[in-house]
């Protein structure tokens, strides 16, 4: 059942991906330019509503949080990889896959390079166990463990600077 929802969730993602026009080369080279917002405004409104949904679940007691452990090392070294590829790619691994759903063939190269990257990956795991992934290691945290208040607080900033950028981006027209 839950690989079932996890597919029907796949695929709303996708039609909103698609109907957002996240998918297309043209955003996503207008958004490395800081020239068009609206992959980092979509994008914020599924970190808003996820965070919501998940929060609003976990308090009504219809879900664990499963946190994972914070590897400052691990985050950093990543998002450079991550963004190195995208900026090359012009496509993330979510968008790559969308764009070849919609026929743009040159995206099988992001999902390749997504493949290879992941399989390296894998096959150097046991090397960066010890090192690489412990450096700055904080164990299963999360910001308002870290802050040392309640989760709702800090999701309704989130939300309000969300809804500020929002509003910012469209009076310039991104």
């Amino acid at each position: 059942m839950e690989q079932i929802i996890g597919l029907i969730t796949g695929i709303i993602f996708g039609f909103l991906l698609q109907k957002g026009e996240v998918l297309r080369f043209e955003r996503q080279v207008g958004f490395m330019l800081l020239k068009d917002m609206t992959i980092i405004k979509f994008m914020l409104t599924a970190v808003i509503v996820g965070m919501i949904g998940i929060y609003t679940c976990h308090s009504l007691g219809l879900i664990a949080l499963s946190v994972k452990a914070t590897q400052v090392a691990a985050i950093v070294i990543g998002g450079l990889l991550f963004g190195i590829g995208w900026a090359i790619a012009g496509y993330c691994p979510g968008t790559s896959v969308g764009a070849l759903a919609e026929g743009r063939i040159h995206a099988i190269w992001a999902i390749l390079g997504m493949l290879v990257g992941a399989a390296a990956y894998a096959e150097i795991y046991p090397y960066l166990e010890n090192s690489v992934l412990s450096w700055g290691s904080y164990g299963k945290i999360t910001l308002p463990q870290l802050l040392g208040v309640p989760a709702w607080p800090i999701i309704v900033a989130f939300a309000a600077f969300g809804v500020g950028f929002f509003v910012w981006a469209e009076k310039k027209g991104l």
